[in-house]
């Protein structure tokens, strides 16, 4: 199979969907990789790093899109890249579809076939590819919303971690998955008073022992959250469906209860936020304030620290990328029930249910 690898062209999006290493891999099992120049740049990887993997180095992001039987790419394909698609063509991304209905229209209108990484989906229901990405981001989450609660960025002026004779800020986690987790991890790590909040008991009692005490946890409700959350300095939504958008945890009159300065780090945002008031930013304008609480929504954290996810990206999805690759998406998905539940759009289809459900249309599955 013909791989390609486009440069990234998201508002400040420096990863790159494989490292050298992963060329490498793909080229021994006797698949030819075309990589646009400059691809890597942002991740620390030269062309010439490709080149010695066995890449084949191309100008343009036209040359590698049609010389490719699969596109492998960080972020959903943007406007430019959309007359770039063609029919049966395999596309291997994050797509996070249900949040991007412009993006699923395309695809659809383009015979693409689609697979997320997002719902890449083993049978114990853990997400593979989707959790690199949700370690780092959740890690991120404390450190943008520290910035956040600065007074030059319009927060209330609070250190996370006090200082003496001063308590530390009070920090609320909205979801127990691993972004939850890591948020919790590096807040309780500064000393922040950190509580996280979900609906599973079992989940809940797991985070409790793994954490040592150090974070309390409280069964997520309508009404524990509204108390948790209006007296806080710092929410970190890390609530995901998977396939599906993001429950809406946060209304609009709850966020206006919030202590004026206080912040909200939405990592759920790729898949359209958990507050009513949240909207997608980017890195350049990372923020914005709505109902005097500083909103940090930008969609592509991770890229914030690229050469890090880049390794950590590629270590996640390079053996699916080989199973497509060896087999093509029908057959992979008939041998592995993962590769199965990654498939988002098929031949003008759309066959992962909830990705169909949030987009209003009957889901039809090519294996059936």
């Amino acid at each position: 199979m013909n791989v390609g690898i486009p440069t990234e062209i998201k508002s400040d999006e420096r990863r790159v969907s494989l490292t050298p290493a992963g060329v490498a891999a793909l080229r021994a099992h006797g698949h030819n990789v075309t990589v646009q120049a400059g691809a890597g740049v942002g991740s620390g990887f030269a062309d010439s790093h490709y080149r010695k993997a066995g890449a084949s180095i191309v100008t343009s992001a036209a040359g590698v899109w049609l010389r490719a039987d699969m596109i492998l790419k960080v972020k959903e394909p943007q406007p430019p890249e959309y007359p770039l698609m063609r029919p049966g063509q395999i596309l291997f991304t994050y797509l996070h579809l249900a949040a991007e209905p412009r993006v699923a229209r395309e695809l659809l209108r383009r015979r693409v076939t689609a697979v997320g990484y997002e719902t890449i989906q083993l049978e114990d229901s853990s997400l593979p590819l989707l959790a690199p990405m949700s370690e780092v981001a959740g890690r991120l989450a404390i450190q943008a919303g520290s910035w956040c609660l600065q007074a030059r960025s319009g927060g209330r002026g609070v250190l996370l971690s006090g200082a003496s004779g001063v308590r530390p800020g009070k920090v609320v986690v909205l979801g127990g998955g691993i972004a939850g987790l890591n948020a919790c991890r590096v807040a309780a790590g500064v000393g922040a008073e950190v509580t996280i909040m979900d609906i599973n008991p079992m989940r809940l009692r797991y985070l409790s022992d793994l954490l040592g005490g150090r974070v309390t946890t409280v069964m997520s409700n309508r009404a524990t959250i509204d108390e948790e959350v209006t007296n806080s300095d710092l929410v970190i939504g890390a609530v995901l469906v998977p396939g599906a958008r993001a429950p809406r945890l946060l209304s609009a009159k709850m966020v206006s209860r919030m202590r004026p300065g206080a912040a909200i780090v939405d990592l759920s945002i790729d898949q359209g936020g958990i507050a009513e008031t949240s909207a997608p930013t980017t890195h350049a304008r990372p923020t914005f304030i709505r109902k005097s609480v500083v909103h940090y929504c930008v969609t592509n954290m991770p890229a914030m620290v690229p050469h890090t996810s880049t390794y950590a990206l590629t270590n996640a999805t390079l053996t699916y990328a080989l199973e497509i690759a060896d087999r093509g998406i029908l057959e992979a998905g008939q041998h592995n029930p993962a590769v199965r539940h990654g498939l988002n759009i098929f031949d003008g289809h759309v066959v992962h249910p909830a990705v169909a459900q949030a987009l209003k249309m009957k889901p039809h599955s090519p294996w059936d």
